[in-house]
């Protein structure tokens, strides 16, 4: 096995990558023309076009035809108009999708313009209060309720849910930021998050305007390709990565996802490159793996997991690549904390060469795609930064934000953890 002191050589981050390269990656998969990678102008295929281009030109080999896994999900989108005007003392404001409001991740379409109604807070605590909401009619009329108030409501008896899906339409105020995600539900009516700061005092009626469709078995891939191992080429380690994103939120606004996850998919393709050539042909086959439907709950992997292209039972070590785009303060290990021998091996890692400023370990968690190898008994990591842009499931999740502070040295530490765990000379 190679020391410490050797892997530090080999693996240099100055000699191992162009980080020119990486930047560019980012840049092109956070490019308008792929439409933030989701689900709406076919911005997930045409992210994995992208791809199968860049696996061919780094010469993995493919696992199946054309590199692609099919597989299909439900997920709801938003293709067309998006639209939030405002009514107050005498003036109208119209708002900007994506910067001041965005869309529920399971909000209904349609037109509604109508009174603005707010939730009477005095129906947590008083039962009058709570008769008097029951007994209002909502139809045609916008609610507006602030975010801590919208948690407390699912706590409420169900005649409130009830009554509250009434309504024409339902807007959330959040205090400091929109967080968007994605639903394979739709509800039946127009639902929007707005930013409190960007709803003004007074406000009496709103016009809402939404165009919302559920993609109902929706097709979309996984993308695998690997380097064939030159001494036990049926033993496993898996790099993986997702690629796809949130896509569109209407005809103005997109989700770049330059963070996530972007950034994970540069370093998997930055790897890939590194495996590729012939005098870095691993002992163990190393398969590659970029996601897709990790945003929609881990459909991608969940996916692979229950119809692998490779004995799950013979992988050695799985490392899940997301949220890889800063770093200043270190990087957190997931899983650390379950295999504690690989932990010390990266540790070790570290200290002799010194890849990044920290590293920190945690326990199990269900929140990228490690999680169903995981759970399938398969060892796993998932490396994610911390420190620098706080961005996230937003449109200000942009390449300019991301400092890849700790990149070099990540991608410096992941190429001496693996060379660690292949079998000895």
């Amino acid at each position: 096995m190679l020391t410490t002191a050797s892997l530090t050589m080999a693996f240099s981050p100055a000699a191992a990558q162009d980080m020119a390269r990486v930047r560019q990656t980012i840049e092109d998969l956070t490019a308008p023309r792929l439409h933030g990678r989701g689900y709406v102008q076919r911005g997930d295929q045409q992210a994995a076009d992208y791809l199968r281009q860049r696996f061919r030109a780094a010469g993995l080999l493919a696992l199946t035809p054309n590199y692609t896994q099919p597989f299909r999900l439900t997920v709801n989108t938003f293709p067309g108009t998006l639209s939030l005007e405002l009514e107050g003392t005498g003036d109208r404001q119209q708002l900007r999708a994506g910067h001041d409001f965005i869309a529920e991740p399971g909000s209904g379409g349609g037109k509604v313009s109508g009174p603005v109604v707010y939730l009477d807070t005095l129906v947590f605590s008083q039962e009058e209060a709570g008769r008097r909401f029951l007994a209002q009619s909502l139809r045609g009329k916008v609610v507006v309720l602030r975010h801590r108030d919208a948690e407390r409501v699912r706590n409420l008896p169900d005649a409130f849910a009830r009554h509250l899906n009434q309504a024409g339409a339902r807007v959330t105020l959040f205090p400091t930021k929109l967080t968007a995600s994605l639903s394979d539900q739709q509800q039946p009516q127009p639902q929007l998050q707005v930013l409190a700061s960007r709803w003004p005092a007074g406000t009496a009626r709103a016009t809402i305007r939404v165009e919302a469709k559920l993609a109902v078995d929706y097709p979309t891939q996984n993308l695998i390709g690997y380097v064939a191992g030159s001494v036990k080429p049926d033993s496993f380690l898996v790099v993986t990565a997702h690629y796809d994103h949130l896509g569109r939120m209407g005809r103005q606004a997109y989700f770049p996802g330059a963070n996530d996850n972007a950034s994970g998919t540069a370093m998997l393709l930055e790897l890939a490159a590194y495996y590729g050539r012939p005098e870095h042909r691993p002992p163990y086959s190393i398969v590659f793996i970029a996601f897709g439907g990790e945003e929609a709950g881990l459909l991608g992997s969940r996916y692979l997991v229950s119809h692998p292209v490779l004995p799950l039972e013979r992988i050695r070590f799985l490392v899940n690549l997301d949220l890889l785009g800063t770093g200043q303060d270190g990087i957190t290990v997931v899983n650390g904390r379950l295999h504690e021998a690989q932990y010390q091996l990266l540790t070790r890692l570290n200290a002799g060469g010194g890849y990044v400023a920290q590293l920190a370990p945690r326990g199990r968690a269900a929140n990228s795609d490690h999680f169903p190898f995981s759970e399938r008994g398969v060892p796993a990591f998932y490396f994610y930064t911390r420190g620098g842009s706080t961005a996230y499931h937003d449109v200000f999740d942009q390449p300019a934000a991301l400092s890849l502070a700790a990149f070099p040295g990540v991608f410096a530490l992941i190429n001496g953890f693996l060379a660690a765990l292949q079998p000895k000379p």
